[in-house]
């Protein structure tokens, strides 16, 4: 069982993805898996170091699987951020070394100042968002997600998992102008034929940009949210 907080020598977090013999064991596993299934993978693996990645539509616990079975397909090492009431024992600590990391929206928690600081301090960070915020039926997106990119200034990357082709990866990257009333229909636009497990529950009307515990500006210099 992995343990809440597994440590590098450099004192770094280490998940599954820093492993050397079971992450090429998983990746085999997810490539069978995604072929059994009948899924196939589109576009091609990033090459950002950092960026934020968009994983849309999310209307299923499954998402969860897909998601992770893509990771590992095109050798990313990604954080997942994660609903916190999914992290009770043993299940949180699994899943903090699948690479998910406990986000709670109820509390004003500076969640995007904190991100914006972890891309400031690492040479490397691919922070996955599902921008729905929830599984559950939702009116618009939530828009944590461009804050954080733009203000970390770091490409979004348009993920995808389409349930009715049958078919996962990546769009092109999108680079935010700082301008979310211009640039938000243009990424709503790629997702416009995307199909989620659940249709009834996506998103129906554009994003808008509300104030919410993902788009709050932070009172105090915050420190970088433990990824």
């Amino acid at each position: 069982m992995a343990p809440d907080v597994i440590t590098t020598r450099k004192g770094k977090r280490m998940t599954v993805h820093d492993t050397r013999v079971i992450r090429p064991v998983i990746r085999w596993m997810a490539i069978l898996l995604y072929r059994w299934q009948g899924w196939t993978v589109e576009g091609e693996a990033p090459t950002e170091a950092k960026c934020v990645i968009i994983a849309a539509p999310h209307t299923s616990n499954w998402d969860f699987f897909y998601t992770l079975c893509l990771s590992f397909i095109f050798k990313l090492k990604p954080t997942i951020m994660m609903k916190h009431d999914w992290f009770f024992w043993p299940v949180g600590p699994m899943l903090k070394w699948l690479g998910a990391v406990p986000i709670d929206r109820s509390k004003a928690n500076n969640v995007v100042a904190q991100s914006i600081a972890a891309f400031t301090a690492r040479d490397a960070l691919m922070l996955v968002v599902p921008p729905s915020g929830t599984r559950g039926k939702v009116v618009r997106w939530k828009t944590g997600f461009y804050h954080i990119a733009w203000g970390a200034r770091v490409p979004i990357l348009l993920g995808f998992l389409d349930y009715e082709k049958k078919a996962g990866g990546f769009g092109p990257a999108f680079t935010p102008t700082g301008d979310i009333h211009r640039d938000m229909p243009e990424i709503r636009h790629f997702y416009r034929t995307v199909t989620g497990k659940h249709p009834h529950l996506m998103a129906a009307d554009p994003a808008e940009d509300m104030p919410d515990a993902l788009s709050s500006e932070p009172s105090r210099q915050p420190s970088p949210l433990q990824l």
